[in-house]
């Protein structure tokens, strides 16, 4: 049984791997960011994911794997775990990535298959995705469709287009544009109309569609054209494409009118009189006829010819140019020939019906013959035309000319019309010779050609000439002139390379090469200004800085060609204008101050100096405190720093401040400097004693304590610093059985015991301590009242702090301390000091002298009034400390010997 159900099973199972080949579409955007979420494999294949199995399962989790990295795999991150399928970094663009008609490209199991038929335009990315494990194993086949974005303008190929129209197309004649634009968007993202900026009235645009979509555009003539009224029209055809909004791409439509032989010749006039002597000789210029033909080109080509009307003697005696029309003497004038000759014309065109004008030519008959002039040029002649340098000198001969009489029995004169600086005279000796000669320099900038005649008339009244052409040639006499002498430029500091300064301009009235310019710096220039010797535009190819240099000036030529070449010259002076491209600069980086402390209220403390290289308002500095702007203030013109309030070094010792300055530049610049301020400490605060704590305070001493054991001490501290706070120690009043028997460390304020105490020595001592700072120029001090009892116990306290609140009867002795001090200050010269040293000591010595004796005094009245049997007990004297003396605790403290 178990062979036949694996027999049945086991085809079944093979139908089931090969069903699971599965396929999957989805679609997107071109142009998307990486992360975008194109699909759920997992979910799209109804595959159980990790949180939809039953715990109980032990199922492997799914895997999802691409089959091949190859162009598909790097523009999507499939999640091997998830099977969410998400854009890249590598940004999607359907244009690059589908080229139309391109079919199917496969790079290492990855694909790209694009259709250009009208009923797909998709462009489909494939990717082969495994799943795993065993279990799950099929083969995913996903079709990612691209869709267009409308990301492209359309684009002409060429920038000008031409089409040419004949004159005679008739309206609505059609002409495709041969260079449609091209859109690499697809659909209505594509190009989908066109239109023109300007038609004039006589143009509009079309579009058509053939069968694989593609759009192209026709011109359609809708007005009649001339193109002797307008040969051509210039003007813009936009393409626009369907997306939303629209984008637009153009190019110049030039639209030439192509001639057509709609015009034929015509005379100005029908008929033109003219006269012919009748001795006149062969060749003899009778006039010319001209017609003019408003087409152009082989449309437009004249040829003339005689009517049949013309008899033929007239044709025979007048030779007629069938190019130019001109007609001339072609035979000699016989007695018996007519003396009025109707000559007709025709001006024949292409495909037209000629022209006609009639020439009557009256020939007048002549009993004589008229004079003749014979030249013998001396300058140079050719066909008439004689050729003179100017600056030639006065004077200069041009020909010779002789007159004769055919008949040699009339009087011949002769005379020279026309004007110019030249004379016609007899050369003598000889009779009929005339000279022509110039009478000043010829300048060809003036005049370039002169036409004059050699008049010979006779007796008889008549008259010949001989007309003679001067042309002048041109010399290199004229150096080229700037259109300005001083050329002023200004340009901003910073400049790109190379950049445009301005274009020199000269001129030169000379013809040819005389008169063609070159441009040269001058040897002031600096390198790195370049002029172009044909055009003549001045550049700067470097940077300029106008914290550098602000100013230039140098000189520049032109030069023309001819030999020898003349020159001019010009000056250049080029001004650099500033731009904010300096912060503000600090002469130091961090600045320090020394105040001593309670400097008053807004004092100088100091200057902070800053600079800004720029000009103008880009140079004006503007100064700020960043913190601590409620204590100091900053003078923003002069820079003066200043403090609000005195300040207190024992409240705070330094400051340290952030000083701004901003330039007046757009945008602002701006720059920051430390300014770090130390108060120099002065002694404005006398030593504080913190013990004894009081006055009224008192300590029990053993008469058994042993010379030299201390007693107590006296701790005092100084708020000041350096030498202000440095503290001695003296004892300065003493009262006592044996007061002598105590003394104190200056420099600790110890108090130890120096001799052995007696039976009699017992009772209230009484030392009051000096404690005094080594301040400058003054010190302070502060003293305070030390009580001693000396005995073995305290029975009666009450009877001692009786003691203690009387006055007590203290001489005091002014001695200093001897300590040695390590001074931290430059010694000051003993003679300098020495004066004010002794006038100190006069005042101290005056104002103890005067408080002992009030202490006496005081003393002596009060033992009036209370007669008391222990006169050797000592009362404190008021010190001015700044603890409150009664307002302390007052218990006696016992020492044993150490």
């Amino acid at each position: 049984h178990l062979l036949l159900f694996l027999l049945f099973v086991g085809p079944f199972n093979c139908f089931a791997s090969y069903s699971r080949a599965t396929e999957l579409f989805y679609s997107l955007n071109e142009g998307l960011p990486a992360g975008v979420l194109i699909g759920s494999l997992a979910r799209d294949l109804r595959l159980p994911t990790a949180g939809g199995q039953h715990p109980a399962t032990s199922q492997p989790p799914l895997s999802f794997t691409l089959a091949s990295h190859g162009l598909g795999g790097q523009y999507v991150h499939l999640d091997n775990c998830s099977g969410e399928l998400h854009t890249s970094a590598v940004e999607i663009d359907r244009e690059a990535l589908c080229v139309e008609s391109s079919g199917a490209t496969v790079f290492e199991g990855a694909a790209v298959v694009s259709s250009s038929s009208p009923s797909s335009e998709s462009c489909l990315l494939l990717l082969d995705v495994l799943v795993l494990p065993q279990e799950y194993f099929r083969l995913v086949k996903v079709k990612i469709a691209i869709r267009d974005v409308n990301d492209n303008a359309p684009r002409f190929p060429v920038p000008h287009i031409h089409l040419s129209v004949p004159e005679n197309a008739p309206v609505n004649t059609r002409l495709a544009i041969e260079h449609p634009a091209l859109d690499p968007d697809v659909g209505t993202n594509g190009v989908q109309t066109y239109r023109l900026r300007d038609n004039y009235g006589v143009f509009t645009l079309d579009v058509e569609e053939n069968e694989s979509g593609e759009r192209t555009p026709y011109l359609i003539v809708m007005g009649a054209l001339d193109r002797e009224t307008r040969e051509e029209y210039v003007t813009v055809i936009i393409a626009e494409d369907g997306g939303i909004p629209p984008l637009v791409g153009s190019a110049t439509l030039t639209v030439g009118i192509s001639d057509i032989n709609d015009n034929c010749p015509q005379f100005n006039d029908s008929q033109l009189n003219v006269t012919l002597y009748g001795n006149s000789s062969l060749g003899t210029h009778v006039t010319t006829v001209h017609a003019v033909d408003m087409d152009l080109g082989s449309n437009a080509q004249i040829t003339y010819s005689y009517s049949q009307k013309v008899p033929q003697p007239s044709r025979d005696l007048f030779h007629l140019d069938e190019s130019t029309g001109t007609i001339s003497l072609s035979n000699k004038v016989d007695g018996d020939a007519p003396r009025l000759h109707r000559l007709i014309i025709l001006g024949n065109g292409p495909g037209c019906i000629p022209a006609v004008i009639t020439v009557l030519v009256t020939i007048i008959k002549v009993m004589m013959r008229p004079p003749e002039i014979v030249p013998r040029f001396i300058a140079n002649e050719a066909e008439g035309v004689v050729y003179l340098k100017e600056l030639e000198p006065i004077n200069t001969p041009i020909a010779f000319f002789t007159i004769k009489d055919p008949d040699e029995k009339y009087k011949v004169n002769c005379y020279l019309e026309g004007d110019g600086p030249f004379r016609l005279s007899p050369y003598k000796p000889y009779n009929n010779e005339y000279l022509l000669e110039t009478t000043k320099p010829l300048d060809y900038e003036t005049q370039q050609l002169y036409e004059i005649s050699v008049v010979a008339w006779n007796s008889e009244g008549f008259h010949v000439n001989k007309i003679i052409k001067v042309q002048v040639l041109d010399d290199n006499d004229n150096s080229p002139v700037f259109s300005q002498q001083l050329i002023e430029l200004s340009i901003e500091e910073n400049n790109v390379p190379n950049a445009f300064l301005t274009k020199l301009h000269a001129t030169d009235a000379d013809s040819g090469e005389r008169g063609q310019v070159s441009y040269f710096l001058g040897p002031d220039a600096p390198s790195y200004f370049s002029l172009d010797k044909t055009t003549g535009v001045l550049t700067v190819s470097t940077q300029l800085d106008r914290e550098e240099k602000e100013k230039y000036r140098y000189t520049v030529k032109a030069v023309d060609s001819g030999f020898p070449p003349r020159e001019s010259i010009a000056t250049v002076t080029i001004t650099v204008l500033d731009k904010n491209d300096n912060s503000p600069r600090f002469i130091n980086k961090d600045f320090s101050f020394f105040v001593p402390e309670n400097f008053p209220g807004f004092g100088e403390i100091g200057v902070i100096s800053v600079t800004d290289a720029d000009a103008g308002q880009n140079g004006w500095v503007a100064l700020s405190v960043l913190n601590g702007s409620d204590i100091f203030v900053i003078d923003t013109g002069k820079g003066v720093l200043r403090a609000k309030v005195s300040l207190d070094r024992e409240q705070q010792s330094s400051y340290v401040l952030w000083i701004e300055a901003v330039d007046g530049g757009d945008p602002a610049l701006s720059s920051t400097a430390k300014i770090t301020i130390l108060l120099l400490d002065i002694n404005d605060n006398p030593p504080l004693v913190l013990f004894p704590q009081s006055n009224m305070s008192y300590l029990l001493v053993l008469p058994s304590t042993l010379p030299g054991s201390p007693i107590t001490e006296v701790y005092a501290v100084d708020k000041d610093t350096g030498m202000n706070a440095v503290i001695a120690y003296s004892i300065i009043g003493r009262r006592g059985p044996r007061p002598e028997s105590f003394r104190i460390d200056p420099k600790t304020g110890n108090i130890t015991l120096e001799e052995s105490l007696m039976q009699n020595d017992y009772g209230l001592y009484r030392l009051l301590v000096k404690v005094s700072d080594h301040g400058y120029p003054e010190p302070l001090h502060s003293t305070v009242m030390v009580n001693l009892f000396v005995n073995d116990t305290v029975s009666n306290e009450s009877y001692i702090e009786s003691l203690l609140r009387k006055e007590p009867d203290i001489s005091v002795e002014e001695k200093q301390p001897q300590i040695s001090i390590e001074p931290t200050h430059k010694k000051m010269e003993s003679t300098s000091c020495m004066p004010t040293l002794v006038a100190l000591s006069v005042i101290s010595l005056s104002s103890i002298a005067l408080v002992t004796g009030m202490g006496i005094y005081i003393c002596l009245r009060k033992g009036k009034k209370h007669h008391r049997a222990d006169e050797n007990l000592e009362v404190q004297i008021p010190l001015n400390g700044r603890i409150n003396l009664h307002m302390l605790e007052k218990k006696p403290m016992e020492i044993s010997n150490i």
